[in-house]
């Protein structure tokens, strides 16, 4: 796939401090991008970036392959971005902002802002003032708002911030079928890592400006051949003593073990608890979470508490 957004050796200096150092990743169409790091790694002021808020100290970003250092206007015009939070006029509704952002477009009709309003589930309260809505539907009209002139990326900068968990579950839904139903690019930045976990395609981990690693939600990058196996038996303890007896290393979990052993080794693991008259209920390899695997390439388990 081309991507959508690339970002090329992308570096910022702020009163002689390098905020970030020599970023590059790629945004294909259609996936949800995570962006992630603890606090002032540089996730915002990358986002800045890219939208053209604050200028570039070195590098290339370029969105659709234009570039916004030197072809501004023409790169962010497929862009759709809310960056911390929507900015909407209060008293008046939902559709009176949408006409308000309309203007400063060309050629939004009416059928068109009846179309985002429906793309984003709030035809049936978009006539009420934005005051009486819930931070859910807020973020949903800032979505709307950014939508309007058909972009090809959507920015959206902690887009689940102060929302309860039926408005963050909410958000989600909108953006995954956003990405799937309008091949929508879309780059989201949080520190909800459970939260990316369930929305995203891939994510990007930045720690003090660098680019620490991208990885796919669906796979792991292993770097051996061992790898990590949940096994419910019936005598955590003889199992244990037994697998160690053959150099198999395991420890004690919630209803189980955790063995560590290469796929190869699973049915002669199986054979032997079997032989021993252990009951073997279930084997099955064990995937690392996002934490988990945000803490292991930051290698500080301090860090997540910030990200």
């Amino acid at each position: 796939m081309k991507a959508v957004v690339e970002l090329k050796n992308v570096t910022k200096i702020i009163r002689g401090r390098k905020i970030i150092d020599d970023l590059s990743f790629e945004v294909e169409a259609g996936e949800v991008f995570g962006f992630l790091g603890p606090n002032g790694a540089g996730k915002t002021t990358t986002i800045r970036m890219i939208v053209g808020l604050i200028g570039i100290t070195a590098g290339e970003i370029k969105i659709c392959g234009k570039s916004v250092r030197k072809n501004y206007e023409d790169a962010i015009s497929h862009v759709g971005a809310i960056v911390e939070n929507p900015e909407l006029y209060k008293f008046l509704t939902g559709y009176q902002n949408l006409q308000q952002s309309a203007r400063l477009f060309k050629g939004i009709t009416k059928e068109k802002i009846d179309a985002v309003v429906s793309l984003v589930g709030l035809t049936e309260r978009i006539h009420d003032k934005v005051k009486t809505y819930s931070l859910g539907m807020r973020q949903r009209l800032g979505i709307a708002q950014s939508l309007l002139h058909d972009p090809k990326v959507l920015i959206l900068d902690e887009p689940t911030n102060g929302l309860d968990p039926a408005g963050i579950r909410e958000i989600r839904g909108y953006l995954r079928r956003l990405a799937k139903e309008k091949n929508l690019s879309i780059i989201v930045s949080s520190h909800l890592l459970s939260e990316m976990e369930m929305m995203c395609d891939r994510f990007a981990i930045i720690q003090k400006g660098t680019l620490v690693n991208v990885q796919s939600i669906a796979s792991e990058e292993v770097e051996s051949d061992t790898k990590t196996y949940y096994c419910d038996v019936d005598n955590r303890n003889e199992a244990l003593k037994l697998l160690a007896s053959r150099g198999i290393q395991g420890m004690k979990r919630e209803n189980g073990i955790h063995i560590l052993v290469e796929p190869s080794q699973i049915p002669d693991v199986l054979r032997l608890l079997l032989e021993h008259d252990l009951l073997v209920f279930e084997i099955s390899p064990v995937k690392k979470s996002l934490e988990e695997r945000f803490l292991e390439m930051t290698n500080d388990p301090g860090v997540a508490a910030n990200v």
